[in-house]
């Protein structure tokens, strides 16, 4: 399954044979077939690991770390790290499978897509849970927020892809963070203002 995981995640839906299939994992077709049932089958067990292993960086900063901005840095740290590990292909195999899958296999796409949502729901629980916790001023509208973030994490993947180093990850992600903290400065002296 391993095999198959990278195949999909190197090469996306389309570029992936079942001739592809059979010999990464060393069984026959009809193997594959009875013990998948389908391409697409197998298609989404890959993704399950993916998130199971190699993509679990959201869910696990964003459950361990103690403060909101910290789980949001460390979200984007650690996936950048992932993203660009040499021995893995680069990017997140959600984020760009869902973008890079034809309009004739929409049942994938959609799975894709639902994933990245529960992704982006994730990262908005977190923030209202900061926001709970008073490490957000109050009438910060936390869906924008939520959604920069998610924008931000998916545009590391597309540049995970095309080439760029850690180095220049980490810097764009320096600019993220530093949007998070213009925000509080900014929206701190009219909540302070408000009783907040």
């Amino acid at each position: 399954m391993l095999r198959a995981m990278e195949l999909f995640w190197r090469h996306g839906y389309e570029g992936v044979s079942i001739a592809d299939l059979t010999a990464a994992m060393g069984i026959a077709a009809p193997s594959l077939y009875a013990a998948f049932g389908s391409k697409e089958a197998l298609f989404r067990e890959a993704v399950d690991l993916y998130r199971d292993t190699n993509g679990s960086a959201t869910r696990r900063a964003l459950d361990c770390q103690r403060t909101a901005r910290g789980a949001i840095e460390a979200m984007l740290r650690d996936n950048a790290d992932a993203f660009t590990d040499p021995a893995l292909p680069h990017g997140c195999f959600v984020i760009l499978g869902a973008i890079n899958t034809a309009p004739g296999h929409e049942g994938v796409r959609a799975h894709l897509l639902d994933l990245h949502k529960e992704a982006c729901g994730l990262i908005l629980r977190r923030l209202e849970q900061g926001a709970a916790a008073g490490e957000l001023p109050r009438g910060v509208d936390l869906g924008p927020v939520a959604g920069f973030y998610s924008t931000v994490l998916a545009g590391l993947s597309i540049k995970a892809r095309d080439g760029t180093g850690r180095r220049d990850m980490h810097a764009i992600i320096d600019h993220a963070m530093a949007a998070w903290d213009a925000m509080v400065a900014t929206a701190t002296p009219a909540d302070a203002a408000s009783g907040g």
